[in-house]
C-alpha cells in the first residue's frame, strides 16, 4: 500500500473511532467490518472485529449481532472472552452510553 493510501486508511480508522466514541452505531459496525475483512490494508483481527460487532449489537444493531455470531464460529472460546473483555474495557474507558435496543 502506498504512503497516500496508508495515510488515508489511518485517517479513516481514526475518524471511525472518533465517531464510535461519539455514539455512532454505524461506526461501531463499520469498525467490525474493517477488522473482519482487513479493509484499508489492516490485518484481519477477529478478536478486534468481534469487539466492535459486540459493541454495535449492544447498541441495537442487528447486523452487528449477525456478524458477531458469524465470526464467532471461527474463534476459540478464549478469543471470544478476550473480545468481550476488550469491549467492556472500551465501554468503561470512553464512557460510551449504549442506546436502548
Amino acid at each position: 500500500m502506498g504512503a497516500i493510501s496508508q495515510k488515508s486508511a489511518e485517517f479513516l480508522l481514526r475518524s471511525r473511532l472518533a465517531d464510535a466514541e461519539a455514539g455512532d452505531v454505524d461506526a461501531l459496525f463499520e469498525l467490525g467490518v474493517t477488522f473482519s475483512t482487513g479493509r484499508g490494508g489492516l490485518t484481519v483481527d477477529l478478536v478486534e472485529a468481534h469487539k466492535w460487532f459486540n459493541l454495535a449489537a449492544l447498541s441495537g444493531c442487528t447486523r452487528g449481532q449477525e456478524c458477531r455470531a458469524e465470526i464467532s464460529l471461527e474463534m476459540t472460546a478464549r478469543e471470544i472472552a478476550e473480545a468481550q473483555r476488550q469491549a467492556r474495557a472500551w465501554l468503561a474507558s470512553t464512557g460510551y452510553q449504549r442506546r436502548a435496543a
